[in-house]
Order: C-alpha cells, then sequence, then structure tokens
C-alpha cells in the first residue's frame, strides 16, 4: 500500500460547491438529521480531505459526526475527524476543514459523505444544485454510518448543506477546472462536462462549481424574499475560489444583473437604479474576478450569456445590453479565451432565442439537452495541462 500511495503528493479539489444562503421558508431548523451525498472522485489518491461551511449561517452548527465510505461490497464508513474529535463546531460565517482521511481511493470511483446533526440546527448555509452528478438524501435519525437508509424516513434533496469541497491526495498532473456562476452554472451543465471529460479520456482534471441561483456581479438583496439568491461577486468570488490544485476557471455570470430591476412599483426591492451599464459590468468582470483570479495563478475564460427572449422581464434594450456584454466577453484582451455558450444554445435563424429544442420553458434556463451542448463547446483540448489517456 505504502508502494501504491507514494505517487500522491498533491493535493487537489475532486468536488465543490459554493455556499450560500438557503431559501427563506417557515422552517429554518432541523434536529436528529441525517444528510447523505453521494460523490464521484475523479482522481485516484491515498487521502481525502473535507471542508464544511457556515458561510451564511447566523448561529453555530454543531456536526456531531460524519463520515465517508466507498462504495464497495464491505461499506465500512470511516470518521472524518476534526483535531481528532468526531464533532465539529463550525461558527457563523466560518468554515473549517477536517482532519486528513487515509483512504485509498480509485479515480471515477463513487463514495458517501454522510452527516449527523443530533441538536437543533440552523439549515441556512447551502445551495440548490441540479445534474446527473448532484443527487443528495436526508434521514430522520442517526444513520450516518449505515448502509441504507430507512425508506419511511428518507427523501431525496438537492440542497447541499454545509458541504463544501472534498480535496484529494492526488497525482502532481492532476488540476482542478472551476466554473463560477449563478443558476445556469447551478444547474445541469457542470456535470456533463465533468462526464464529458471522463468519457473522452481527460482523466487530470477535476470540474468544481461554485454557482448560487440568482446571484449578481454589483448588487445583492438584504431581505428574506431574495436571500436565497446569495452574495454578490465582490463577496463571493474570493471565498469560492479557495480550491486547491485549481488552474483555470470559466466565469459565466451577469444575467441577474439584466433581468432583475423592475423598478419599485413592480417590486420594491428590484429598483431600476440597479440596472447597470455595460461599462459597469465589464469593470466588475475585471476587478471583481480577473484580478484576483490572476494573482491565484488562474487562466480565466470568459463564458457568454444566453439568449433571454420570452423571459418576463424581456425588453430590446436589456437583450442590447446583453449582445454588447458578450461582444465583450468574446474580444477583451483579459482573458485567456472564450466560452462561447450562446453560440451553442442560441438559435441560428433568429439569435435572441434558443435553438428548437434548447429552451427549459421559462426562455432563461436551457433544456437537459442545451446544458449538454454547454458542456460539449468547452474547449478541454485548450486547458492547462489537459490530457487524454
Amino acid at each position: 500500500m505504502q508502494e501504491q500511495s507514494s505517487r500522491y503528493t498533491k493535493w487537489v479539489a475532486c468536488w465543490g460547491n459554493a455556499t450560500s444562503i438557503t431559501d427563506r421558508r417557515e422552517c429554518v431548523f432541523a434536529k436528529d438529521i441525517t444528510l447523505r451525498y453521494p460523490i464521484k472522485v475523479v482522481f485516484a489518491g491515498s487521502k481525502l480531505r473535507f471542508r464544511f461551511s457556515n458561510l451564511t449561517g447566523t448561529e453555530n452548527v454543531t456536526m456531531t459526526k460524519a463520515f465517508v465510505a466507498r462504495h464497495d461490497g464491505e461499506y465500512s464508513p470511516v470518521p472524518i475527524t476534526f483535531g481528532g474529535s468526531e464533532r465539529a463546531v463550525i461558527e457563523p460565517g466560518k468554515e473549517v476543514e477536517s482532519d486528513e482521511v487515509a483512504l485509498l481511493v480509485d479515480a471515477g470511483e463513487m463514495v458517501d459523505v454522510s452527516m449527523y446533526f443530533a441538536d437543533c440546527t440552523q439549515m441556512n448555509a447551502g445551495t440548490l444544485i441540479t445534474g446527473p452528478l448532484s443527487k443528495g438524501k436526508y434521514s430522520y435519525g442517526d444513520y450516518a454510518s449505515e448502509r441504507d437508509l430507512p425508506l419511511d424516513l428518507t427523501r431525496n434533496t438537492n440542497w447541499f448543506y454545509f458541504l463544501n469541497t472534498i480535496d484529494v491526495l492526488t497525482e502532481e498532473d492532476n488540476h482542478a477546472l472551476v466554473c463560477f456562476g449563478d443558476s445556469i452554472t447551478a444547474q445541469s451543465w457542470p456535470d456533463y462536462l465533468s462526464m464529458r471529460a471522463w468519457e473522452e479520456g481527460y482523466r487530470d482534471v477535476s470540474v468544481i462549481r461554485r454557482a448560487v441561483s440568482g446571484t449578481r456581479i454589483l448588487r445583492q438583496y438584504d431581505c428574506i424574499t431574495y436571500q436565497a439568491y446569495g452574495l454578490k461577486g465582490a463577496v463571493r468570488f474570493p471565498i469560492e475560489m479557495n480550491v486547491a490544485g485549481a488552474e483555470d476557471v470559466i466565469i459565466q455570470h451577469g444575467i441577474n444583473d439584466i433581468i432583475h430591476p423592475v423598478g419599485v412599483e413592480v417590486n420594491p426591492f428590484r429598483p431600476w437604479s440597479d440596472m447597470p451599464t455595460c461599462q459597469e459590468m465589464q469593470k466588475g468582470v475585471e476587478e471583481i474576478y480577473v484580478r484576483h483570479a490572476r494573482k491565484l495563478g488562474l487562466r480565466v475564460w470568459s463564458g457568454t450569456l444566453l439568449p433571454i427572449f420570452g423571459w418576463r422581464t424581456y425588453s430590446e434594450e436589456r437583450d442590447a445590453l446583453r449582445q454588447e456584454f458578450n461582444r465583450w466577453l468574446r474580444e477583451s484582451a483579459l482573458f485567456d479565451g472564450c466560452v462561447d455558450f450562446d453560440v451553442a444554445v442560441r438559435d441560428a435563424g433568429n439569435i435572441v432565442s434558443f435553438a428548437p429544442g434548447y429552451d427549459s420553458g421559462d426562455h432563461l434556463h436551457p433544456s437537459e439537452s442545451a446544458y449538454k451542448a454547454m458542456a460539449d463547446c468547452v474547449p478541454l483540448e485548450r486547458f492547462s495541462h489537459c490530457r487524454r489517456q
């Protein structure tokens, strides 16, 4: 085992989400609950470590215990510890990192990460994520170390609470690609990109999603109606770029800056003063995203904004702003390249609209086939060190 694991010398994130404010419903606390998230580990490695976040919480979260378990015949859960203790207290606004967990994992295998919360727990730090690789479950009771969750006490969930990042101690050539954005990125295309990379033999890259529905580059909401739309770019980006082994970031962000403002006479939380100019959006991307990414040594890829024709706040003026911003994203020398998502999903004969079959029905979010098209247009062969095996 020592001979096998001696080649593993570099920590690289193999899975990750953003952490934001959960949707403000009547019930925001849970007690005696198990959370379980199946995770695909794309790299072989000898150790794992886990980051848990209470970034948007307002009180301590006490995680009674947590386990990681391989999907093998024995299903032997391994405790995740913190300074030697199974119990972790995550203070509001803080994140905690686990001890290193010695566990040999194979590239492409699935592991379960399970957490149990015995006490009354504020469920305020989490993110809604969808996609074929993004599934979770919760159970009433303590089942964190069990292979099977009780059917009658268990439901599926796409809310990912507290679990923020998983790193693996792996080979030196492996690296992470970060996908940063809003609801478009919180949905399926990063999962399809990860699946495509694996299927096409790009086995040295993980896809790390940092996305929160409703977020904007320049503004954020402080009311409970829209708190789940999360933090603005200047707050999010420095936190979310804490990604071990990252070498590239794709930024697909800004459509909510354009479509949200409607005037206080329509919605008191969405004044017209929130409507940016293209120059303000460009400045935000440069000063908030690109400069920080360069300090981290990352290559930066722009991602164009998708069609919005038919969306409930659509107007020709808004779409003109989107297209002006897209031209800048395509042409600016600030970036190492552009991932032209807009071209991948728009109707060639009517470029303000989605192509047939590519609209989810709300005229803002793509269909599943369109998310696959978005993943397919990412030029993996041009990314740092990506190579087929």
